[in-house]
């Protein structure tokens, strides 16, 4: 089984998890900083409507439905999509970043913006969408990526791009199946970003109240 193979199965086996533990909202980082860092990131833009990539169970997509944007939020799992669709009507669609790509997927409308909230976690796929995202948006539109800072690693062992192991440790639920993700320094993001015909417009780095160290990297990009 390939990475991205494994990255899926483990959230196909772990989905019920992953939903009660945003349901409960039990990861702290999302709690104190991400989850509202991504939104207001959106917000301060000004677009009216958003594909919400990697979705998970839809609450971003809802959270910008709420602050009166047209969202529409895609994630390859199936049960995520269908708790989503459960949680806020049929704004919700399953594919795979490669299916995505590939336009295999039917969007009623072009959006003005694409949101990517900790969801790019494979090597390649994650590359092809980046590469044909301009395919799912209308021109010169708005591209928000939220990931893991890359000081983070560097903080951590070795500072160089690559498969990286992962868990799902600290998290209070009974996850099973850990796997790789693939990391990418800030050189390595820049240069992907490039490749994907994407100019970069800013950089934030919302920090932890407490630790002061950053909780994540936030690309806010243009097609």
């Amino acid at each position: 089984m390939d990475h991205n193979a494994r990255i899926a199965a483990s959230w196909e086996a772990n989905a019920g998890n992953w939903i009660a533990t945003i349901d409960h909202a039990e990861i702290e980082s999302r709690n104190l900083v991400t989850n509202e860092a991504i939104l207001q990131a959106v917000v301060s833009a000004g677009v009216k409507s958003v594909l919400d990539i990697g979705c998970g169970e839809g609450w971003l997509t809802r959270a910008m439905q709420e602050a009166g944007m047209n969202a529409f939020g895609v994630d390859a799992v199936p049960a995520l999509i269908e708790n989503a669709i459960h949680k806020g009507g049929a704004h919700y669609a399953v594919a795979t970043f490669r299916e995505l790509g590939e336009g295999k997927l039917y969007l009623p409308v072009k959006t003005a913006a694409a949101v990517i909230n900790f969801a790019l976690l494979d090597e390649l796929d994650s590359a092809f969408v980046l590469q044909r995202i301009h395919l799912l948006v209308q021109p010169n539109a708005k591209i928000f990526i939220q990931t893991l800072h890359p000081l983070t690693m560097a903080m951590q062992g070795d500072y160089i791009s690559g498969w990286k192991e992962g868990s799902w440790n600290g998290l209070k639920r009974d996850f099973t199946m850990p796997y790789e993700w693939y990391f990418r320094t800030l050189a390595d993001w820049t240069t992907l970003f490039h490749a994907s015909r994407l100019k970069l417009d800013k950089i934030l780095e919302p920090l932890h109240p407490a630790t002061k160290v950053p909780a994540s990297i936030i690309f806010q990009l243009e097609c």
